[in-house]
């Protein structure tokens, strides 16, 4: 049984490190029906939801957004890295909170 933990607790830490790798890493895209964004061309995952979280915001299709990242083991603390200012999740707070307000 103890072999068996330390192979599961040994293989969510090769995830882990990968994961933390690859979220940087582009991603090859395939266009067989829409044409892909330029600028998502040659973008990592974590690149892509940071520019559709602000393209969101840009259009105004909403008043604010938050893009939040962590790995397996950090989330579980509640620890997370803020890969940009604008889409922090204070900023979205602030947002939030005057919006309500306002309708208080």
């Amino acid at each position: 049984m103890a072999d068996q933990d330390s192979a599961t607790q040994e293989a969510a830490r090769d995830r882990q490190g990968r994961s933390r790798s690859s979220q940087r890493r582009p991603v090859s895209v395939q266009q067989p029906h829409f044409k892909v964004f330029p600028e998502f061309i040659g973008a990592s995952y974590m690149r892509r939801y940071e520019l559709f979280c602000r393209k969101l915001v840009l259009e105004r299709h909403y008043t604010a957004s938050a893009f939040i990242t962590s790995s397996i083991s950090d989330g579980m603390g509640g620890n997370y890295n803020t890969p940009s200012n604008d889409l922090s999740v204070e900023r979205f707070a602030r947002t939030l909170i005057a919006h309500v307000s306002a309708c208080a």
